[in-house]
């Protein structure tokens, strides 16, 4: 973590050009990034901590898990022939140092409309929904599966990257603002759209891309395969799985970063991620990868897992082959096929939303899965509003943040009308 002196510098290095492309295009939240650079600059760390948190509670979120270097950094005027002004590095250090100073911030709150909101999922979408209609004075009800409200912050982001307390911080200052949080009640099950829709007078849902991306590695079942939801969920939950032995995560995103950095954490007596395109090609942050073999895990690029050889019903190793990249497919290397000593292996090549259940609600999907919604984040649902990972493919944390909060005003506009 960097002194006051190192952010100080860091601060001048900004521009503060007029076009503000870190914020502008840059930054899918528009956080006033040069506004809050400039009070750092002066030393105002608390008026800088207000810019930041006026447009998003979750700044001290986005500092830590962004990827500021394909967001507010990678647009930063300085990134054409230089070094990219350290945005996330301040935002970080400004939340820390108003954390360590006890700095108050109290959100302003409209006076009551008397409309009632159901946000389904209390994920970043679903939780950034929630504030900017609680802002306004609308009465918001959040409904959430699992038994602690945060969605991915809380179940999928393991701690060494997001403390818990930040998430816990955050769902403290929506039920001050007025939340209501129902936990333990499943979208489709205990509660439908039509049922919602007698007591609300709009929805919102921000329930994720829920069903994990796999293909089968033998003809029977066979122990120790796991997706990456339930393996980070085991992990956040500090129920830990045992005996993992070997461990093979399939997968270059962010996400096989965080399983084999759990599965570390968790005893295994090795890691590897294995991954079927090379370095240049991964989803992955490059801090992720390079953050996940100092933790002692192997990064094993341009290799595709085949299948798995079993005996007894556990898992002895798996069968792989090379790869290589051409017009930037991945594609099998001819006679390269090899073993890999593995005892248990993680999927983390991707979620989906849950096809078969928004289409019994009656909601619209397009080719690839994603509900449809318009300029306001409505689905063909009157009154019924999407966004997050169920309206996207690999959304990240600040972009399901700014869809929450795009369909927070549709829903305002909505209702006005």
């Amino acid at each position: 973590m960097k002194n006051k002196e190192e952010i100080k510098k860091a601060a001048s290095w900004c521009l503060n050009c007029k076009a503000k492309p870190c914020s502008t295009s840059g930054c899918p939240m528009n956080t006033k990034i040069p506004e809050f650079i400039n009070q750092i600059k002066e030393e105002n760390w608390e008026e800088a901590y207000k810019i930041l948190l006026d447009n998003n509670i979750f700044s001290h979120v986005c500092s830590l898990v962004c990827p500021q270097e394909d967001q507010c950094e990678g647009k930063c005027v300085r990134a054409i022939k230089q070094t990219p002004t350290q945005i996330g590095e301040m935002e970080r250090f400004v939340n820390e140092w108003a954390i360590e100073n006890k700095v108050p911030y109290k959100i302003a709150k409209e006076p009551r409309k008397g409309k009632k909101i159901a946000i389904v999922g209390s994920g970043p979408a679903g939780i950034e929904c929630a504030v900017e209609l609680l802002k306004n004075g609308y009465d918001v009800t959040i409904f959430e599966k699992e038994e602690k409200a945060g969605g991915i912050l809380w179940y999928g982001i393991p701690d060494f990257r997001l403390p818990k307390q930040i998430v816990e911080n955050i769902i403290q200052q929506i039920q001050d603002l007025g939340a209501q949080i129902k936990t333990g009640i499943s979208f489709g099950k205990e509660m439908t759209i039509a049922n919602l829709k007698k007591e609300f007078d709009a929805v919102f849902l921000g329930i994720g891309a829920a069903t994990s991306m796999t293909y089968p590695l033998a003809e029977s079942d066979f122990e120790k395969v796991y997706l990456s939801d339930v393996f980070l969920k085991a992990y956040n939950e500090n129920q830990f799985l045992e005996n993992l032995g070997k461990v093979v995560v399939i997968g270059g995103g962010n996400v096989a970063m965080d399983a084999s950095r759990a599965a570390v954490r968790m005893g295994a007596e090795s890691t590897k991620i294995l991954y079927r395109r090379d370095e240049a090609h991964m989803p992955a942050r490059k801090i992720e990868l390079q953050e996940a073999v100092e933790d002692g895990v192997q990064f094993v690029p341009l290799t595709r897992v085949i299948s798995a050889n079993i005996e007894n019903g556990k898992m002895q190793s798996i069968n792989c082959i090379k790869t290589e990249i051409v017009e930037e497919k991945a594609v099998d290397v001819p006679n390269t096929e090899f073993q890999e000593e593995a005892n248990t292996v993680v999927f983390a090549i991707g979620l989906k939303p849950e096809k078969t259940l928004l289409e019994q609600e009656g909601i619209q999907l397009n080719d690839w899965g994603m509900v449809l919604i318009d300029e306001n984040g409505m689905t063909n649902l009157e009154g019924v509003f999407a966004g997050g990972d169920l309206t996207e493919s690999k959304s990240t944390v600040c972009r399901a943040l700014a869809a929450g909060k795009k369909a927070a005003f549709g829903i305002m506009k909505w209702l006005a009308t």
